[in-house]
């Protein structure tokens, strides 16, 4: 039986295990920044590309600091900073490094939106861009996403011949396969009623006796009559 030690240390571990959740909680409520699912995209020079952003929060936010940094080899700068009052408020630009980028952001319909538009790309555009927010109802803590701009000289087209060739060889033998089995149970089928038919047939025979064994239903060989 567990002793006075063992149920001691049963509320200690509950006491931990509580402790623990509480501050997991704000943790996993906590604003949440995104750039969406690709970690690359592609543009090509000259022309202009949207970066994405948006954050969520559980805990709603008030004054939220949000502002997109540039980063490559050689170089790092500030981009764009601005702020949203709240939900009902659109973000407002507070400061612009360059004229080439616009804020697009929005908060209607909940979508907290505070994507960039990048025009008249240049080679030297290529690098990391991220997208930092700060929520003072968060203590301030700093969340952010990180995307990679790849500015090209053209963008390369996708050889599709291999893809074609590999889906047209899994077609025709996925329909090699359909053909087999269906000429299989077709077979089947066939072999199935000439059986039915050979046994009708020996069944209907077998009704037909033979005169020398004298079975019932043979036809008697007719005898001429006897001499008195």
């Amino acid at each position: 039986m567990p002793g006075a030690g063992d149920r001691g240390k049963a509320p200690a571990r509950w006491l931990g295990t509580g402790l623990l959740g509480l501050f997991l909680l704000p943790v996993s409520l906590s604003l949440e920044v995104s750039v969406g699912k690709a970690t690359t995209i592609y543009a090509v020079n000259g022309t202009e590309i949207l970066l994405p952003c948006t954050f969520s929060s559980c805990f709603g936010f008030e004054d939220l600091r949000f502002w997109w940094s540039y980063n490559s080899s050689d170089t790092f700068k500030l981009l764009i900073d601005g702020t949203v009052k709240n939900e009902k408020s659109d973000p407002k630009v507070k400061l612009k490094d360059d004229d080439r980028i616009t804020l697009v952001g929005s908060t209607k319909e909940k979508m907290n939106n505070i994507s960039i538009v990048l025009k008249d790309l240049e080679f030297s555009d290529t690098g990391k861009y991220t997208c930092h927010a700060k929520n003072p109802k968060e203590n301030s803590f700093q969340h952010q996403a990180t995307i990679f701009l790849q500015v090209v000289d053209k963008l390369e087209e996708v050889d599709n011949t291999v893809t074609l060739i590999i889906l047209a060889v899994v077609g025709g033998v996925i329909g090699l396969l359909v053909f087999i089995l269906l000429l299989k149970k077709f077979i089947t089928f066939i072999l199935k009623k000439t059986r039915e038919k050979k046994k009708e047939c020996l069944v209907s025979s077998s009704g037909n006796d033979n005169t020398e064994n004298g079975l019932p239903g043979s036809k008697a060989e007719e005898k001429p009559p006897s001499k008195v």
